[in-house]
């Protein structure tokens, strides 16, 4: 843990040997990614969306192929 702030006092963000992390204030691990700018802004779509709702999907993908394989 060498870097360690708070983002919108709500989460923290960490580095640890090879993933950057985020944890709420009571230390339930969120996101992890590579960057620590990819992690605070996957971290501040999963809140929204935990607070707010999730998108609904904007179409359904078919899993069927037409024609001859």
């Amino acid at each position: 843990m060498s870097e360690d702030f708070w983002i919108d006092d709500c989460f923290r963000v960490n580095k640890d040997r090879f993933l950057w992390k985020s944890y709420l204030k009571d230390g339930t691990e969120l996101v992890s990614g590579l960057s620590k700018e990819t992690v605070i802004h996957s971290t501040r779509f999963y809140l929204k969306g935990k607070q707010e709702g999730f998108p609904e999907p904007s179409s359904v993908h078919s899993g069927v192929v037409g024609g001859k394989l």
